[in-house]
C-alpha cells in the first residue's frame, strides 16, 4: 500500500517536472517565434554638427540618443533598479512575488490595472507590444521577457531599457532626458539628478518638475529613500541628497527656426546623395557634418525675415551663401516666412536680369580668345530683327570697353557681343553650369528666360569665378556617420572646369570694379568683394551675386507690386549680412595668370603747340601738349603732308616731342593722337599745328 503511494508520488513529481521543463521550453520556443530583435533597436536622434563638431540641430521622430551601459553611472542604474525592479539581478524575467501581489489586487479590483512588471517585462512591452492592458497581453509580455532573459545578459537588458523609456517633454532614453532636464550628458549626473530621472517613467507628466515641483520632489525623494533601504546610499547621503533643488528650466530640444531651410535641404540631400529617406534620417541616429556657420546663418535668417529689409511689404527674399573654397553651403534662407516643408525660394527659379551677363556673355566671349576686358564693344541703339535692347540711362557711347560695359551693366553692348559670339555659345556655357535653357533669343543676355535660375544656382555659378573657373555643385553634407561609427559613402559632388583661370581672374577684377564704382556700389564693405546686380523687367526681381576670398553667394528679393525696387537694395543687404563674417582679405592672383591693370584714363590733349629753332645741322621742332593724367597713355606723332598722315613716332606718358634736322625753310604740319594700348584704339586727334621759320624772329611759328 505504502509502496504504491510512494510510486504514485514519484510518478507525479516526475510528471510535474517534465511538464515544467516542457512548458519552459515551450515558452522559450514561443518567445523565439514572437521576438523580432530589430524591434529592440530604438529610433535614435540624428545630430547635425558643424565642422568643429559643435551641435547645430537634432532631427528625430523620438528624441533619443543611445548610450552604452558603461557610460551610465552606477548610481543612475541603482536608482532605476531601486524603484522599478528591486530583484532585477535575481529573477529570470518574472518576479513571482510582484506578480502575486499584482494578481491579488487585480482580482480584488476586478481589473487588469496592476502592473507588477519587471524591468525586462517593461522592455518587452515597450519594444514589442501595444499599450493595452489585458491578461492576454500580460501573458505575451511574460513569454517575451523570459526569452529576453534567455538571450541577453542583465546589463544588456538594462541598457536597452534605459535607452528606450520615455521621460516626458519629448525625451526618450536617459541621455535625451539628462540633456533636457539638466543640460548634461548622462555620465555627468549626480545621484540626486539620477534619482529624479528614475522617478519619471511611472508618470512623466505627473512627476515632471516643470509641471508640479512639489510632487516631483516627493517622488524623487521616494526613490532616494528606496536606494537607502537597498543599501545603495547611507542615511547621511540620503538626507543630504533629498535636500537638493530640482531643475526649474527646461532645456530646449526643438530646432532653431533659423535652420528650417537648411534642415529641409539636408534631408533631401541625404536621400539623393546617400539613399537614406527622411524617416531613415529621423530614426537612424546619424551624425551629419556640415559646413553651416551658425552665426552667419542666424544673421541671414534675421535679415531676410525682417520686414524693414524689404522696400515693399509684399516682397519675398532668399539667400544662399557658400564656402568659396569648397562650395559647401554655409547659410541658406528660403523665404521671408519660410516654414518647414514650405516653398523654398532659395531653390526656386526666378528671372535673373543682368545677373546673366558675366557667365552667359562676357566669360564665353573671353573664352573664345577673341575678346579681352578692354576690347571695344559697340554701344549703340540697334535693332536685331525687331529686338531693340536699350541702356537703362537711355544714352549710348558708340564704343565702350567690356570692362566699363560690365561695370556699369550696359545692355546694348552685352546684346551686341552675344550676337557676335552666337547664342549657341551662351547656351553651351549654361549647360556646363547645369542650366538647361531652350531660349534661343538674344534677350538671354539680359536674363530673358522662360525658367530663370535659382539663388542656389546663382551662388554656385558665381563661386566658380572665385575658384578659378571650376564649377562645383553646391552641397550641404560633408560627412555622414552611422550609429555604428561607420562613414556612409554617398555620391561624389560634381565638379568641372568651365572657365579658364585667366577668365575667372579677369572677371574677378571687373566685378570688383562693379562693387567699388559701378552698379553694385550701394552699401559698404571692408575687404575685397566682386559681384553683380540684376534686375528683371519692372523690377519684379532684384539680385546681387558675388564672392569674397571666403564667402560666395546670391541674394534675391522679389514679388513686389510697385516696381519701385532697385538692385542696389540687394547689394546693400548682401554686404550687411556677410560684413561681420569675412575679414579684410584680398583676392590672391594665381601665379599662372596675367594681372588686369587698372583702365587707362584717356583725357583731352588740349591745344598742341610747335616751336622751331635754328641749328647747325638744320632746324629743331618741338611739339608740346598738356601733360597726361595717366602716364600709360601713348601718343602717336604724325606728320601731315599733302593731306596724308605719316606716323613718325610713339611716345609714352610724355607731354612733348622734338624732331631734329628739319628743313629750316619749309613749313611743317603735325598732329598728335593719344592711343590706349589696352583697347588698342586711338583717341580724339589734336589740332593740326604748323611750324615754320620766321626771319624776323629767332623762333619758328
Amino acid at each position: 500500500m505504502w509502496g504504491r503511494r510512494i510510486a504514485y508520488t514519484i510518478i507525479f513529481i516526475l510528471s510535474t517536472a517534465i511538464l515544467a521543463v516542457t512548458g519552459y521550453l515551450g515558452i522559450i520556443l514561443f518567445g523565439t517565434y514572437t521576438l523580432d530583435e530589430t524591434e529592440l533597436i530604438p529610433a535614435e536622434t540624428t545630430t547635425v554638427v558643424d565642422r568643429d563638431g559643435d551641435e547645430l540641430v537634432r532631427l528625430f521622430e523620438e528624441n533619443r540618443e543611445t548610450v552604452s551601459i558603461d557610460d551610465i553611472p552606477e548610481h543612475v542604474q541603482h536608482a532605476f533598479i531601486a524603484v522599478e525592479d528591486q530583484r532585477f539581478f535575481d529573477h529570470t524575467g518574472l518576479d513571482f512575488r510582484s506578480i502575486g501581489r499584482a494578481l491579488y489586487r487585480d482580482i480584488v479590483t476586478r481589473s487588469a490595472a496592476e502592473g507588477g512588471s519587471t524591468i525586462t517585462q517593461q522592455l518587452a512591452k515597450n519594444a514589442f507590444l501595444s499599450p493595452e492592458k489585458s491578461l492576454l497581453r500580460k501573458t505575451e509580455e511574460a513569454l517575451i521577457a523570459l526569452n529576453l532573459e534567455h538571450r541577453y545578459e542583465k546589463e544588456e537588458i538594462l541598457e536597452l531599457y534605459l535607452n528606450r523609456i520615455y521621460f516626458g517633454h519629448g525625451a526618450h532614453g536617459v541621455q535625451a532626458a539628462s540633456r533636457l532636464y539638466f543640460d548634461k550628458s548622462i555620465d555627468e549626473l549626480e545621484p540626486h539628478e539620477g534619482a529624479l530621472l528614475a522617478a519619471l517613467p511611472k508618470g512623466p507628466a505627473l512627476y515632471s518638475p516643470f509641471q508640479d515641483m512639489d510632487r516631483a520632489r516627493e517622488r524623487r525623494n521616494l526613490v532616494l529613500g528606496l536606494m537607502h533601504r537597498q543599501d545603495y546610499l547611507t542615511a547621511e547621503e540620503t538626507v543630504n541628497l533629498q535636500s537638493r533643488t530640482l531643475p526649474e528650466e527646461q532645456h530646449s530640444i526643438t530646432s532653431n527656426p533659423a535652420y528650417d531651410t537648411f534642415v529641409d535641404m539636408l534631408l533631401r540631400e541625404m536621400e539623393t546623395r546617400y539613399g537614406i529617406s527622411e524617416e531613415g534620417v529621423l530614426t537612424g541616429g546619424y551624425t551629419v557634418t556640415t559646413a553651416l556657420d551658425a552665426e552667419l546663418q542666424q544673421d541671414l535668417y534675421e535679415t531676410l525675415t525682417a520686414g524693414e529689409t524689404y522696400p515693399e511689404n509684399d516682397m519675398q527674399g532668399a539667400g544662399v551663401l557658400l564656402d568659396s573654397e569648397s562650395g559647401a553651403v554655409t547659410a541658406v534662407q528660403g523665404g521671408k516666412e519660410y516654414t518647414r516643408k514650405g516653398f523654398n525660394y532659395a531653390a526656386a527659379a526666378q528671372q535673373p536680369g543682368s545677373l546673366m551677363k558675366p557667365f552667359a556673355v562676357y566669360a564665353p566671349a573671353m573664352e573664345s580668345g577673341d575678346y579681352e576686358p578692354y576690347s571695344l564693344l559697340t554701344d549703340e541703339l540697334l535693332s536685331y530683327d525687331g529686338y531693340e535692347p536699350r541702356n537703362f540711362s537711355g544714352t549710348y557711347s558708340g564704343e565702350v570697353t567690356m570692362y566699363d560695359a560690365l561695370k556699369d551693366s550696359l545692355n546694348a553692348p552685352a546684346v551686341w557681343l552675344l550676337n557676335e559670339i552666337g547664342v549657341n555659345q551662351a547656351r553651351q556655357t549654361l549647360a556646363e553650369l547645369n542650366i538647361e535653357s531652350e531660349d534661343e533669343g538674344l534677350s538671354i543676355a539680359l536674363g530673358g528666360m522662360d525658367e530663370g535660375i535659382s539663388p542656389l544656382q546663382a551662388a554656385a555659378i558665381y563661386r566658380a569665378f572665385a575658384d578659378g573657373g571650376v564649377y562645383k555643385e553646391p552641397y550641404l553634407i560633408e560627412q555622414a556617420v552611422g550609429r555604428d561609427g561607420e562613414v556612409i559613402e554617398g555620391e561624389a559632388v560634381e565638379q568641372k572646369r568651365v572657365f579658364s583661370e585667366q577668365t575667372a581672374w579677369y572677371m574677378t577684377r571687373m566685378l570688383e570694379a562693379a562693387v567699388t564704382d559701378g552698379t553694385a556700389a550701394a552699401g559698404s564693405f571692408a575687404g575685397d568683394l566682386a559681384g553683380k546686380t540684376g534686375t528683371s523687367q519692372n523690377a519684379r526681381d532684384i539680385w546681387f551675386a558675388g564672392w569674397t576670398p571666403d564667402i560666395s553667394g546670391a541674394l534675391w528679393m522679389g514679388g513686389g507690386a510697385d516696381g519701385n525696387s532697385s538692385s542696389s537694395t540687394a547689394a546693400s543687404v548682401f554686404k550687411d549680412v556677410i560684413g561681420g563674417h569675412t575679414g579684410e582679405t584680398a583676392f590672391e592672383k594665381p601665379e599662372s595668370v596675367a594681372e588686369l591693370d587698372e583702365p587707362i584714363q584717356m583725357a583731352e590733349l588740349g591745344p598742341v603747340e610747335a616751336e622751331m629753332r635754328a641749328g647747325f645741322l638744320g632746324a629743331e621742332i618741338e611739339l608740346s601738349w598738356q601733360e597726361p593724367a595717366d602716364e600709360r597713355v601713348i601718343f602717336h606723332i604724325y606728320r601731315i603732308e599733302d593731306g596724308e598722315r605719316e606716323l613718325l613716332e610713339e611716345v609714352e606718358g610724355a607731354s612733348s616731342y622734338t624732331l631734329s634736322r628739319q628743313n629750316l625753310f619749309s613749313t611743317h604740319a603735325f598732329q598728335v593722337i593719344p592711343y590706349n594700348p589696352q583697347t588698342r584704339a586711338e583717341g580724339e586727334a589734336s589740332n593740326v599745328v604748323e611750324a615754320s621759320w620766321n626771319i624776323f624772329s629767332r623762333n619758328g611759328s
